[in-house]
C-alpha cells in the first residue's frame, strides 16, 4: 500500500510568514523524485523554487497560481512507496532514490531530514452542509459555491499574521468572513472579497462627490511581494529613525582618471566599486555609522563587520543586494561581487540570505540621471549613503575657473547613533577620496 505524504509550505527563512504561488511546476499525477523543484513562489524578498522532499507521485495540489499561502499550509500530498495507479502514473517505489524511505536529507527550513515517523490517516468530520450562496458572474447568471459556514460565536480560522493584519486595517470583522480554504481556513481572498462587498454596499448609498469622471480608469495595485516589502521598511524606517540629511558637492575628476588607469591595466572596475570601497574605509574611520539602535536595551550596537548593500532596480522592484564582509575586499573584488549580485537580482534568483544582514547601504542613483536626494535609511541600519550623477559643471581650481567632473554626495544618518560632527566627518573623508584618491592609500 502506497502512504500517502502531505507536503506543507516551508519555512523560507528570514522572518517570511507567507509566500505567493508564481508556477506550479508539477501536475497531479506527475511521478516526482526527492528534492525535485515542484512550485515556484514568491516571497516578499526572493523567488524560490521549493523542492519536495519525498519521491513518488503528487496526488493533490493545493493553491493555484496567484494565490498566497502561509507557511505551514499544505503545498501537495505525494504518494510514496508501492502503489497502484495514480492518474494513470504506475510507480513501484519512490522515484529518485535508493532509500526506501522516500525522503531527502537536503531541505529548506521547516522540514524533516529523515524518514516521517509512520502515522495513521486521521479521518476528518464531515462538515455543517451549508447552503450554497448565488454569485453572479459577468453574463448575470449565478453560480452556487459552498464556502464554509460562519459562526460568529467561535474561533476565527486564521494562519496568517497579513490576513488579520489587512482585515484590522479595513475594520472587518473576520468572524463574519465565510473561509474558502481547506477546512474553513480564511485566505486572503476571502478577506479581500468581503473588503470589496462592504465597499460595493457603502457606495449604493453615497452621496456623490466630486472626482474623477464615470469615464475615468482607476487602477488599484496591490501592495505586495517586493512592493509591499519595500512599502513597509521604509514605512517602518520614518515611523522609528530620526533622521537628518548632509550633502556635499566633490570634483570626481581625479577618481574618474584613476580609474581609467586601473581599467588600462586590469579587469574593469566601476565607479560603484570604487565608491564602496571608499565607504569601508570611511566607516573605518567613523564606526558609529555601522551601527544599529537597540530599542529595548536603548542600546547603540556597533558592528565590527561591514556587510554593504547597495541599492538595484529590477523588473521586480527595488531591491537591496549586501556585499558581505566588504570591509575585508578590494576595490575589484568588491566590483565582481557586485556584479554577481546585480546579475542574480535582474533574472530572479537572490535569495533571502543575500538579501538581508546589511550594516550600511550605498545608493546610486545617479544612474537615473538626477543630482541629489535624500535617501531613506534601509532599517534598521544607521546611514546611507547616496551618489548623484557624475556630470562636467564649472569649478574653481587654483582660484581658476574650469570645467570639472561633480557629483554630489549625500548622507542620510540616524542621529541617535552620533551627532553632525561625526556624520560630517564621515562625508567629507568620503569626498576627500572622490577627490584625492590616493588619500585611499593610507588604508590600503
Amino acid at each position: 500500500m502506497a502512504q500517502v505524504l502531505e507536503f506543507k509550505l516551508p519555512d523560507l527563512g528570514e522572518g517570511l510568514t507567507e509566500a505567493e504561488i508564481v508556477r506550479w511546476l508539477v501536475e497531479v499525477g506527475d511521478v516526482v523524485a526527492v528534492d525535485q523543484p515542484v512550485v515556484e513562489v514568491e516571497t516578499a524578498k526572493a523567488m524560490v523554487e521549493v523542492p519536495c522532499p519525498y519521491g513518488g507521485v503528487v496526488t493533490a495540489r493545493f493553491g493555484e497560481e496567484g494565490a498566497e499561502l502561509p507557511v505551514g499550509a499544505p503545498l501537495l500530498t505525494v504518494a510514496v512507496g508501492s502503489m497502484e495507479p495514480v492518474d494513470g502514473a504506475v510507480v513501484s517505489g519512490p522515484s529518485g532514490t535508493g532509500d526506501e524511505s522516500g525522503t531527502s536529507g537536503n531541505v529548506l527550513v521547516g522540514y524533516g531530514t529523515g524518514a516521517p515517523a509512520a502515522r495513521r490517516r486521521r479521518v476528518r468530520p464531515a462538515p455543517a452542509p451549508v447552503a450554497p450562496v448565488p454569485v453572479p458572474s459577468a453574463s448575470g447568471t449565478t453560480t452556487p459555491t459552498a464556502p464554509a459556514p460562519v459562526d460568529p460565536q467561535g474561533p476565527v480560522a486564521v494562519i496568517s499574521p497579513l490576513v488579520r493584519k489587512l482585515a484590522r486595517q479595513h475594520g472587518l470583522d473576520l468572524r463574519m468572513v465565510a473561509g474558502t480554504g481547506r477546512d474553513g481556513l480564511i485566505l486572503r481572498t476571502d478577506v479581500e472579497s468581503a473588503i470589496r462587498t462592504a465597499d460595493e454596499e457603502r457606495a449604493v448609498g453615497a452621496v456623490p462627490v466630486a472626482g474623477p469622471g464615470p469615464d475615468t480608469a482607476v487602477e488599484r495595485i496591490a501592495l505586495r511581494g517586493v512592493r509591499g516589502a519595500v512599502a513597509d521598511k521604509l514605512s517602518r524606517s520614518r515611523r522609528e529613525i530620526p533622521d537628518a540629511t548632509c550633502w556635499v558637492d566633490a570634483d570626481a575628476t581625479e577618481l574618474m582618471a584613476a580609474r581609467a588607469a586601473m581599467n588600462a591595466v586590469g579587469p574593469k572596475v566601476s565607479v560603484l566599486a570604487l565608491l564602496a570601497r571608499i565607504c569601508t574605509a570611511a566607516l573605518a574611520r567613523f564606526p558609529e555609522l555601522n551601527s544599529t539602535v537597540d530599542t529595548e536595551a536603548r542600546e547603540i550596537v556597533r558592528l565590527s563587520a561591514v556587510h554593504l548593500g547597495f541599492a538595484a532596480q529590477t523588473e521586480r522592484g527595488l531591491v537591496v543586494p549586501v556585499v558581505k564582509d566588504a570591509h575585508t575586499r578590494n576595490a575589484e573584488s568588491i566590483g565582481a561581487e557586485i556584479t554577481r549580485l546585480t546579475e542574480a537580482a535582474r533574472g530572479g534568483r537572490l535569495t533571502p540570505a543575500q538579501l538581508t544582514g546589511g550594516t550600511f547601504t550605498l545608493n546610486n542613483y545617479g544612474v537615473f540621471g538626477v543630482d541629489g536626494s535624500t535617501p531613506i535609511i534601509n532599517h534598521p541600519e544607521a546611514a546611507m549613503l547616496g551618489v548623484g550623477r557624475i556630470m562636467a559643471k564649472p569649478w574653481v581650481v587654483d582660484g581658476e575657473l574650469a570645467v570639472r567632473q561633480v557629483v554630489q554626495l549625500s548622507l542620510t544618518f540616524d542621529h541617535r547613533v552620533c551627532d553632525g560632527g561625526t556624520a560630517g566627518g564621515f562625508l567629507r573623508y568620503v569626498a576627500d577620496c572622490v577627490e584625492q584618491p590616493a588619500v585611499l592609500l593610507r588604508t590600503l
